[in-house]
């Protein structure tokens, strides 16, 4: 063998030994029926979270970028969220109870904060922030 071989072998090993430890974590809780629940992370230390019970709620998170965070709750019937993740050290949190609810929240920038509830049948949410620093919020009822 060669040196450069043994080398090359040995920092192969190293690599592929230390990416779990550096790879993004994804946590999906689910009960009812016809929930689904994706997602897309390429950077580091990004997190994935989404809990639903009820019935055809879909939740869908991407992240590019390291440290970003993503939460999303829903419980009731036929509820969406979607949340896009572009940079560093991003959070985004959804709740929605009840039915018929659609959010987007999409995040391009560093430290960004935006967080939502929806109540009721039918609120429908879109939030976008693009730089530094931005912090949303959004609560709302429908009837």
């Amino acid at each position: 063998m060669t040196r450069k071989f043994i080398i090359a072998t040995a920092i192969a090993a190293v690599m592929g030994a230390s990416a779990p430890a550096m790879a993004g974590n994804v946590f999906i809780e689910q009960y009812g029926f016809g929930n689904g629940a994706g997602g897309e992370q390429i950077g580091f230390g990004n997190t994935i979270g989404v809990y639903q019970d009820g019935v055809w709620n879909n939740a869908i998170s991407k992240q590019y970028g390291n440290g970003n965070t993503a939460a999303t709750g829903q419980t009731g019937f036929n509820n969406h969220s979607n949340t896009w993740q572009n940079g560093h050290g991003n959070a985004a949190g959804v709740a929605q109870f009840g039915d018929n609810h659609t959010s987007i929240l999409t995040q391009d920038g560093n430290g960004n904060i935006a967080a939502g509830v929806q109540v009721g049948n039918g609120c429908s949410a879109n939030v976008t922030q693009g730089g530094s620093g931005n912090v949303a919020a959004f609560v709302q009822a429908c009837p």
